[in-house]
């Protein structure tokens, strides 16, 4: 039985050597590991030669063209609110109606003082005539004769006021009917048919807001009023200006308006005006806009995206791709950037690939593959 025991022990411990003795399935040889010693894989670029824009930026803010806060020009009772908040209206649109009754009877009270006055003229006239008839005569003295003219004279005078007190009447009467000053968009109504409004009251009836054509006030930091150059003569032709949301979407294109004849002391800027069109309502008064104006294109320019560009002990370098599919850090000369790209001043031709990602794995001579760009 002892015997039996040891058999086993002995045969276990033949068949576990044996497992660790067995040679590798690729006959000994240990497989490499992906990429040791080989190509590096990136994402290459050709440097492009194109027309090239220069910017100059800043925030500012939307502005509507005219505001106006319609306010009634005589008292009575608000009888019809004709506009519906937030609609556009058209200059000369009726608004709203005040109770025109008093102002009725008002003109045909100075129509009547007229007519009156009128009345009275003609008679005065007549005695005029006669009086001066009996002058010549020496029936009637010069006296009574120049009353009888001063008299025509006075009653002339009342009747151009009863003319003048017909236009007010009828100036008043028209008041009543409130019409839109301007073009624009309505806001919020302040005041609801019924209630009893007074001639130039405070709080109006409500707010017009102009908002075809719309425009940007922004800022420029004074460094660049001398890339502005001959834009700041006044027979310039105007700049385009683009308006950028946040996220850096353009809402509208429109043309520099004005370049401010100070500079703020105190901050340093430039203020400038921008005129929209904003036929899209993409613009809204008081909105927070970045405004970008054309300064000049400049012509074939060598350009490269961004993040090609690696800064380095010695300056900017960017890794060039060799026709053995090698790099070298090749060192260039940087100029602006336009929008995610860089125009390279000095240092590269176009047509050179170069590397925008997987630069952090590379030293000269790093051979490397290319692969598709990871999209976001």
């Amino acid at each position: 039985m002892k015997k039996r025991w040891i058999l086993v022990v002995l045969l276990l411990i033949a068949i576990a050597a044996g497992v660790f003795l067995l040679p590798e399935p690729t006959g000994g040889k240990s497989p490499k590991k992906a990429g040791a010693n080989g190509p590096i894989a990136v994402v290459l670029k050709d440097a492009e030669l194109r027309d090239v824009p220069v910017w100059l930026s800043g925030i500012g803010t939307a502005q509507a063209s005219n505001t106006v806060v319609v306010r009634p020009r005589v008292s009575g009772s608000l009888e019809k609110v004709n506009f519906v908040e937030g609609a556009m209206v058209q200059k000369g649109d009726i608004l709203a109606e005040i109770d025109p009754r008093p102002y009725q009877s008002a003109l045909a009270q100075a129509k009547a003082q007229k007519a009156q006055d009128e009345a009275r003229l003609n008679n005065a006239k007549l005695d005029a005539a006669r009086i001066k008839g009996l002058a010549r005569q020496d029936a009637a003295s010069q006296q009574q004769l120049e009353l009888a003219e001063a008299n025509v004279l006075e009653l002339s005078a009342a009747v151009q006021s009863d003319d003048a007190a017909i236009q007010a009447a009828q100036l008043n009467l028209d008041f009543t009917t409130v019409r839109a000053p301007i073009s624009g968009r309505t806001g919020v109504r302040l005041v609801d048919a019924g209630n009893i409004v007074t001639a130039n009251q405070e709080a109006g009836l409500v707010v017009l807001t102009e908002l075809q054509p719309l425009t940007v006030i922004f800022t420029l930091p004074q460094k660049y009023l001398s890339s502005l150059g001959k834009n700041i003569q006044p027979d310039a032709a105007p700049l385009k200006v683009e308006a950028l949301s946040e996220s850096g979407d353009l809402l509208d294109e429109g043309k520099l308006e004005l370049i401010d004849n100070q500079i703020d002391a105190s901050t340093g800027t430039l203020r400038l005006k921008a005129t929209f069109k904003n036929e899209q309502l993409t613009l809204w008064p008081g909105q927070f806009v970045t405004a970008r104006v054309l300064i000049e294109t400049r012509k074939d320019c060598v350009v490269v995206p961004s993040e090609a560009v690696q800064p380095g002990i010695d300056g900017d370098f960017i890794y060039v791709v060799k026709s053995d599919q090698t790099v070298e850090a090749r060192g260039v000369t940087a100029g602006i950037a336009a929008d995610d790209d860089t125009v390279i001043e000095v240092g590269l031709n176009a047509g050179e690939k170069v590397v925008v990602v997987g630069q952090s794995k590379l030293k000269p001579g790093s051979k490397v593959s290319p692969k598709e760009e990871e999209q976001p």
